[in-house]
């Protein structure tokens, strides 16, 4: 209650509040309903944001509990292409990019009484970018109230940052909420571990093994070696049969549907004679802050994460596997002192841990590509991008790459001001370049099937392949398989699922996520929506025209121009067009042939570099439909040029 009444206190009396919590001081559940016991009376919504949809999810599922309301009525959440809220809400969990979206509609956000920005140590793009959104917004909406909250312990930065040059000193208080902590016990590995997954599921069961009761938190950095660790660590501890206590091995990851998500929180199994067996989660670094899982006591911690990293050079952004910060490493092993003393297992040495790991994780704006986010700030009518008032502002070549990536798909003119087309690409949550493809669409006939595609790729992967059963799985998808690729291949999967009549059992047969073909149905949906409301007309073209895929296809380079790739029979491999990197197809790829010309979705940069989601193309269409990026002048003499030069 001294709490509350600190909070309250501060709250009337200034507008912007700094809150620094441990993990597990319970600031995400509590705050926002003594703001709405606060402010209650007003009639307006309390906002609390999360950077992340599987916490916005559980945390709004805890706190309607703990009201005793009805999950998406007083309490509710909203994520892209999800919104769980009514009219009766009144306290509403988001994600940052949710927040960002309802301020291009009300640029002053009035329906709030206050805003929660929670996680904000984790520093995403659309965080940073409300935080300098929101820094201006105070002193034009004096109603509104502001929270910044974060775990981390550097509240310095934020209260410099919020404070400003100009305001009065300590204008914005900090309060600082301690966490019901344990002693955590750190260990190191003597010598570096040459390979840190084997070296996870090694400690893992030496753990179960050897350690007393208490459940098991492991960290890894992606679902693929998340579902092979589960799998591993299962038929080790399968070999021991009863000798040990019973496990419950659960993954956790972003894209896991929300029902598997929560089974983190269920209780630790029990044997037949009565013996208490211990949960072991395999998660992504979505445990590391976003939840708080009660009962860890071990922490294995290999001191890896995977991070979007973004080259503006050569236009390429990639997740890489990447050393965690010291920060990351302190919040991991903080999990394991929850509910009791807890170990971390840290497999690095300590003079790793102090010599080679950096002190906090580059913020995210540092690190991506910002075509959404310009798009974003120029339709809320911010025109200075250099002078924004950003935390770490991002570096000027990735800015430049933004705008002109946003002039050339014709969102900006040559002044840097928004387009008709640009204002009609932001009202999509969707990447510039998707969003352009499907507004191309309508012109080309083909809007409904391209519906189709971007919902699909707007989803996690439709593709299954259980381990035990590749080859059956790779059998069965080349039913899907299509001559001129992927974009194809995903048409052909959600066309036959709806001819299925969206039944569960021929998704089970041919290896297909059900539930993100749910996903997609719902997301294409929304988006046909938004074109109607648009005025965009949503066509087909007939299916026995030799131009049916030819509009597909031309729709998709109205978007991705600039990631074309073109043959290169030297090589025996692709060339990427105006950057000349040498890339393969990846091996999900559908094609069996080389086209002389490819489109691709993703730049997969691993210890080589792939294309991924690859559809032929001509290089004709190239000339017609983006002339104005191919400027001969610009590029430098090569293969994929002089082929061009021919058209």
């Amino acid at each position: 209650m001294e709490e509350k009444k600190n909070l309250r206190e501060k709250l009337l009396k200034y507008q912007c509040v700094v809150l620094i919590g441990e993990t597990g001081s319970g600031k995400t559940t509590q705050v926002p309903q003594f703001c709405c016991d606060i402010f209650g009376n007003i009639k307006k919504v309390i906002a609390c944001t999360q950077p992340r949809r599987v916490a916005t999810i559980s945390v709004a599922r805890r706190v309607a509990e703990e009201m005793d309301v009805e999950l998406g009525q007083e309490v509710g959440y909203s994520i892209r292409f999800e919104d769980y809220t009514s009219p009766k809400t009144i306290m509403k969990y988001m994600t940052d990019g949710i927040l960002l979206r309802e301020a291009m509609k009300d640029s002053c956000l009035n329906r709030y009484s206050v805003i929660i920005l929670d996680e904000a140590h984790e520093r995403t793009v659309s965080t940073d970018v409300l935080m300098g959104l929101l820094k201006e917004l105070i002193t034009k909406n004096r109603q509104l109230k502001l929270i910044i909250m974060s775990a981390t312990l550097d509240s310095g930065k934020f209260i410099e940052y919020w404070s400003g040059e100009s305001r009065e000193k300590n204008e914005v208080p900090l309060i600082t909420v301690p966490g019901r902590m344990f002693p955590v016990e750190i260990f190191y590995t003597q010598e570096p571990e040459p390979d840190y997954f084997e070296a996870a599921i090694r400690t893992v069961i030496q753990i179960h093994i050897s350690e007393e009761k208490g459940d098991i938190l492991v960290f890894l950095t992606g679902a693929s070696e998340i579902d092979s660790c589960v799998r591993r660590i299962h038929d080790e501890i399968m070999k021991m049969g009863t000798t040990v206590a019973p496990v419950r091995i659960i993954p956790l990851y972003s894209s896991l549907p929300s029902y598997m998500q929560q089974k983190v929180f269920d209780k630790a199994p029990i044997s037949e004679d009565g013996q208490l067996g211990r949960k072991i989660i395999i998660s992504t670094n979505i445990a590391e802050t976003s939840l708080t899982i009660d009962g860890i006591v071990f922490v294995v911690d290999p001191g890896f994460c995977k991070q979007k990293v973004y080259n503006p050079r050569i236009r390429v952004e990639s997740l890489l596997i990447t050393p965690i910060s010291k920060a990351n490493a302190k919040q991991r092993a903080g999990r394991a002192g929850r509910t009791q003393p807890g170990k971390a297992f840290r497999l690095y040495t300590e003079q790793a841990f102090g010599t080679e790991l950096q002190d906090q994780t580059f913020p995210e704006i540092l690190r991506s590509n910002l075509g959404s986010v310009v798009l974003t700030l120029k339709k809320l009518g911010i025109n200075d991008l250099v002078h924004f008032d950003l935390m770490d502002p991002p570096a000027p070549e990735t800015l430049m790459r933004a705008l002109e990536l946003l002039n050339y798909l014709g969102a900006l003119n040559e002044e840097c001001e928004v387009t008709q087309i640009g204002k009609m690409m932001s009202e999509f949550p969707l990447d510039p370049q998707l969003a352009k493809s499907l507004i191309a669409s309508s012109k080309h006939n083909c809007s409904s099937e391209m519906l189709s595609i971007v919902a699909c790729l707007s989803v996690p992967p439709i593709f299954q392949r259980p381990p035990n059963k590749q080859v059956q799985a790779d059998r069965s998808h080349q039913q899907f398989y299509h001559i001129e690729g992927d974009h194809c291949k995903l048409l052909n999967v959600f066309n036959g699922y709806k001819q299925n009549g969206n039944n569960y059992e021929w998704c089970k047969l041919n290896f297909i996520s059900e539930r993100s073909l749910k996903s997609a149905d719902n997301v294409r949906r929304q988006l046909g929506g938004i074109m109607l409301r648009l005025g965009l007309e949503i066509n087909t073209c007939d299916l026995k025209s030799y131009k049916y895929y030819e509009n597909i296809q031309k729709s998709l380079v109205e978007g991705f121009f600039s990631q074309i790739a073109h043959f290169n029979p030297i090589h025996n491999t692709y060339m990427t067009l105006k950057d000349d990197q040498l890339v393969n197809l990846h091996p999900s790829c559908c094609l069996n042939r080389k086209p002389q010309w490819v489109l691709f979705n993703d730049f997969v940069l691993t210890s080589q570099n792939f294309i991924r989601t690859v559809t032929a193309v001509r290089g004709e269409w190239l000339l017609e439909l983006a002339e104005h990026y191919f400027l001969f002048d610009e590029m430098e003499d090569c293969a994929p040029k002089r082929a061009l030069q021919k058209f």
